[in-house]
């Protein structure tokens, strides 16, 4: 890359800082081996200085006894180092060259293990500065005991109640019913689903165990517990922290508080603010209490839905118009008068020269399409939920878990002759949770199976639709998504039919959803294998 002549080091210099860069003679690199906390510290110097980065690590770093040491080589190291002094430099840093978004300048990983998946939904809700991954009921079996106990959360209030007994006997007994079932969904979907002679045994056994644990996964409440990883920076996780403090959750404080603890550790100067807001509290408790007074109507409905409740009516004439305005001197006022008088064969013309070149989901639509919004209410089992949740760029929130929506029954669960346990199962789930909720609507969420439907409203811009819809309408995801994604790409097409025409969604139903990604994998797996025996 052609650009100012990279820095020269002298041979002494090249041997300290080398370690910490992918090179030191070109203007493109990366920066490794070093904590994170002194990368972020280190960029945030970089934006009031001069100097390159490499320059500032030998400088103001390096050059700093109380951060690295040396070994009899001269080769810096950052093993030994003076944690109490480091973390005073870092504060001083902080407060001297930077503000609020240099936390966002380190990053780390935190595993959080044997967290309920209620509490995994408050792990995975920020939009911006973390990502998550959590273990898959798709894909990892739940019917084992450590230690003599199934994996679900023993809520301490719950258990401390009189429901306590009652709380313990129904977890057990759907993850006994589950661990039983297991073996026979998955003998069922074997029997049932054609042969595809293109796939090996093991694609095929993949496929089918995905989808008989698709069957069951629903039965499970957010007791369950789940691992979840995170990857974030400074700035985030202390935000997160905060949410996890005033949650109201005993189990999301205790997180938290384990969170705060090991951050600390890494990260100090970073999640030091990190407390129980006192806004984030009085709102929900002032809200709740708003709420209350005003007697608001509770409709039961026991089917699940996508509406689309609201969208800008002058969306399509904005998003035409931004389509134009890079390409044009006009202001967007403008611009949008012009598109008003356009013909709409002209606007069709727009949109395909916008749009139509696009040859599948992973050429993103541009934002233009930003300038669009719409407003979805939508019904569906709680299992859903958490998959769409996953979603970033968008406005998404959910009523508390509760069993007044009706239920799913998988209709696989009718053929393998299981159906009237799993009802008696949902209602034994129901009558709990109305005894529970009374005194502790919070807590009663843990009673909820994923089964029983949610409510939430999401909003989100139509470049974000494409996204959502084509990702979550691929032939390999759960039916259940699948069904969302297309009822919100048909609601969105009744009002902007010209927008959707290059919109990738898959509207068709598939029998073994997974067995296509298990082929491609077996494939990655044969050229892998075939290099592998090239390079002997």
């Amino acid at each position: 890359m052609e650009g100012a002549v990279s820095e020269q080091f002298s041979e002494s210099e090249t041997k300290i800082i080398a370690p910490y860069f992918t090179n030191l003679d070109k203007n493109i690199f990366v920066l490794k081996d070093l904590p994170e906390v002194i990368m972020g510290t280190l960029f945030s110097r970089y934006s009031r200085s001069d100097k390159s980065v490499r320059r500032l690590l030998l400088d103001e770093f390096i050059s700093n006894k109380d951060i690295f040491a040396f070994d009899g080589q001269q080769t810096a190291t950052t093993s030994v180092l003076a944690k109490e002094k480091a973390d005073q430099f870092y504060e001083r840093v902080l407060v001297g060259y930077g503000d609020d978004s240099v936390a966002e300048l380190a990053g780390t990983h935190i595993a959080c293990e044997g967290v309920s998946s209620l509490v995994g939904d408050y792990l995975t809700d920020s939009r911006i500065g973390i990502s998550p991954l959590e273990k898959s009921a798709r894909y990892v079996l739940f019917d084992k005991k450590v230690n003599g106990k199934y994996l679900w959360y023993r809520e301490p209030k719950i258990m401390e109640s009189r429901y306590g007994a009652d709380y313990e006997r129904l977890m057990d007994k759907i993850f006994d019913l589950y661990s039983s079932w297991i073996p026979i969904a998955m003998n069922y979907v074997k029997q049932v689903t054609p042969r595809d002679p293109t796939a090996t045994d093991r694609a095929f056994d993949s496929a089918c165990r995905a989808k008989a644990c698709d069957l069951l996964k629903n039965m499970f409440t957010s007791s369950r517990l789940t691992n979840v990883g995170l990857f974030g920076n400074g700035r985030a996780f202390e935000y997160l922290i905060t949410k996890l403090y005033s949650s109201g959750l005993s189990e999301a404080a205790l997180v938290g508080k384990d969170i705060h603890t090991e951050l600390a550790k890494v990260l100090p100067s970073f999640v030091k603010r990190a407390a129980e807001s006192e806004y984030i509290v009085g709102r929900r408790s002032d809200m709740e209490a708003f709420a209350k007074a005003q007697q608001l109507p509770m409709t039961p409905n026991t089917d699940s839905y996508v509406r689309l409740v609201d969208y800008d009516k002058e969306g399509q004439d904005n998003v035409l118009t931004a389509m134009l305005y890079p390409h044009s001197h006009a202001s967007f006022q403008q611009l949008k008068e012009y598109v008003k008088t356009m013909p709409q064969e002209k606007k069709q013309a727009l949109v395909a020269s916008y749009l139509s070149k696009r040859k599948n989901r992973r050429d993103k639509a541009g934002r233009a399409l930003e300038n669009l919004y719409y407003t979805f209410e939508v019904c569906s089992n709680y299992g859903m939920f958490r998959d769409l949740h996953r979603h970033r760029v968008l406005t998404m929130e959910r009523q508390l878990l509760t069993t007044n929506l009706g239920y799913d029954m998988p209709s696989e669960l009718t053929e393998i002759g299981v159906e009237k346990e799993y009802r008696q199962l949902m209602d034994e789930a129901k009558a709990l949770f109305t005894k529970v909720a009374a005194e502790m609507p919070l807590e009663a969420q843990y009673v909820v199976p994923r089964a029983y439907h949610c409510r939430y409203y999401m909003k989100l811009n139509l470049r974000e639709m494409h996204h959502l819809t084509e990702l979550r309408s691929q032939k390999q995801g759960h039916p259940d998504y699948r069904k969302i994604a297309q009822q919100m790409k048909m609601e969105i097409e009744k009002t902007h039919p010209e927008l959707t025409k290059y919109m990738f969604v898959d509207m068709n139903e598939y029998a073994l959803a997974r067995l296509e990604s298990e082929k491609k994998i077996d494939e990655k797996m044969a050229k892998l294998k075939a290099k592998e025996e090239a390079q002997k």
